[in-house]
């Protein structure tokens, strides 16, 4: 009976806060919202902490415990960890060299060939509509008197005092952005600095944790389901990684082979670019045909042919036994995790949605295949 009592006080519970929940909605997710705003540098340390906990662990597997000289063992996880994001720091700067002085010039290009094509449009115009009478004496112009000229004078000055005022404020916002962003990422390195440097502990408290408070079986599921996140994550990136370094890798030959402008640079953009899955690689290539375009259009529509072929022939033969193989999920539902995640929250879940979805597939097929036995 007491157990009765019991369980109907915790549903009677549960029922209560959630209707507290769905109907003070507004105010649930205000504070909801502040919350994960105040704690996102620690969320963003968490995944830098995923991320180079890989490249880690495989840099303390090749550098095996020193049993005879305790300083040196001290000393291992240090090494491991200033490498790892060292190495990590290499490669952004690697790609940041490669396509933003590239990606500079050829705006540069755009810019000094815009006023030719600009006068170039504006004499066809004016050889196809008559447009000269506007700007001819008698024309609509110069039929305004001295009143409207000067109100239209003060029009135009006003608007300019307004651009000029908003330039400004954008760029004060743009600036303050940079510093907001660049302090949020300082926490979040420091936040995964400690989170590598003591994860063994970490562990053991969370589990501490699980034991005092939560059931066995319960536990026993949970550690369950975090070891299938875990290694969907885990081979999704590991996988992504080599994909992209593949795609970027044809793409040059390629390029080299077609005798196309900035291969070596629109190589590693698409490499790059290739992490996000299925999109990745056309987002690149966008960028990668306007910079051949300001050199030699006919040669960004032969670039874009081969992208597409180049793409599809990733899609059915390198991204299956790649990436696919590794985190278990069909392509079909691969392409239906990018295409929701990216409509959910953009470029990160596209990023997310694989692994998450994997994730899931996993577990629901360990579920099918129990219950069928």
């Amino acid at each position: 009976m007491e157990l009765k009592w019991k369980t109907c006080i915790r549903a009677g519970a549960t029922v209560f806060l959630l209707y507290l929940f769905i109907r003070y909605w507004t105010v649930c997710a205000g504070i909801l919202g502040t919350a994960l705003g105040a704690a996102f540098p620690l969320l963003l340390g968490c995944a830098v902490a995923y991320v180079v906990n890989i490249l880690m662990s495989f840099f303390e597997s090749h550098f095996p415990k020193n049993r005879t000289n305790p300083r040196l063992d001290k000393m291992r996880r240090p090494f491991c960890m200033l490498l790892s994001y060292v190495c990590i720091a290499l490669f952004a700067v690697f790609i940041v060299q490669m396509i933003v002085p590239e990606l500079i010039s050829c705006v540069r290009i755009l810019a000094e060939r815009f006023p030719k094509s600009l006068e170039s449009a504006l004499q066809w115009l004016e050889e196809n509509f008559e447009l000269s009478g506007l700007f001819a004496e008698g024309g609509y112009l110069f039929e305004m008197d001295s009143v409207d000229l000067q109100k239209n004078l003060m029009k135009a000055a006003d608007l300019l005092f307004s651009g000029v005022g908003g330039a400004m404020g954008a760029a004060v916002g743009i600036i303050t952005s940079i510093f907001s962003f660049a302090v949020t990422f300082m926490i979040a390195v420091i936040f995964s600095i400690y989170i590598l440097s003591g994860k063994e502990k970490i562990g053991g408290q969370l589990r501490l944790l699980m034991r005092t408070y939560l059931p066995r079986r319960m536990e026993d599921k949970f550690l369950y389901v975090v070891r299938t996140v875990d290694e969907s994550f885990h081979s999704f990136i590991v996988g992504q990684c080599m994909e992209a370094v593949i795609l970027g890798g044809l793409c040059i030959g390629g390029m080299l082979v077609l005798r196309l402008p900035y291969a070596a640079m629109v190589g590693c953009l698409i490499g790059f670019t290739a992490l996000i899955p299925v999109a990745g690689a056309y987002i690149g290539g966008i960028v990668g045909a306007f910079m051949i375009f300001t050199v030699d259009p006919v040669k960004a529509v032969v670039f874009i042919v081969f992208l597409v072929i180049l793409q599809q022939l990733e899609d059915n033969l390198i991204y299956p036994r790649v990436v696919g193989s590794s985190i278990g999920l069909p392509g079909i539902w691969v392409l239906a995790a990018v295409t929701i995640g990216g409509g959910v929250l953009g470029v990160g879940g596209m990023l997310l949605g694989v692994p998450l979805a994997a994730s899931v597939y996993r577990l629901l097929k360990a579920d099918v295949f129990k219950r069928k036995k």
